[in-house]
């Protein structure tokens, strides 16, 4: 079954931190077997508190990632651009969505879902463990960042409270 027009090519995927490592013939099932979703600015992927077991692969466009504080208030706390993926926690862990996800542009998205996934772990354990340490480096990464956020932000507080005593 050749792949639609609007897919990503392999050299496209193979470039994508998540799908990093693979083997030609398991790319080449992605782009066959993956659906890619288009949205327009303003639509929501997934919202905060929602089910989901699906992760996404930025292709094309600009996504935020927005959370809503105690108050209601919405804060923005990421963005993405292509190559990057989002949705991942909810295939790990099996919780509610931590936050929402919409598009700033017009957007394409490839969905890899948590059933996709198991498929592979059946098919090709290797790739399946390539894909899972691509995803633990990435949430690696991004703890990282917030402890870095978390450690300035109280490190201004400390600072602007001791300035007032």
């Amino acid at each position: 079954m050749p792949a639609p027009s609007d897919a990503p090519s392999l050299d496209q995927l193979a470039e994508i931190g998540l799908f990093g490592g693979l083997d030609k013939p398991v790319l080449e099932e992605f782009v066959q077997r993956l659906p890619i979703l288009r949205l327009m600015p303003g639509e929501v992927v997934f919202r905060e508190g929602e089910t989901g077991r699906e992760l996404f692969v930025l292709l094309q466009g600009e996504m935020e990632v927005v959370k809503q504080s105690k108050s209601q208030r919405e804060s923005r706390v990421a963005m993405f651009g292509p190559g990057d993926w989002f949705g991942e926690m909810s295939i790990l862990d099996v919780m509610p969505r931590s936050a929402t996800v919409r598009a700033l542009a017009p957007a394409q998205v490839l969905k890899m879902s948590a059933s996709d996934l198991e498929a592979l772990y059946r098919r090709d354990i290797k790739a399946y463990a390539i894909v899972v340490l691509n995803v633990a480096r990435e949430m690696s990464r991004r703890l990282r960042v917030a402890d870095a956020i978390l450690a300035d932000v109280m490190a201004n507080l400390a600072e602007t409270y001791s300035r007032r005593g």
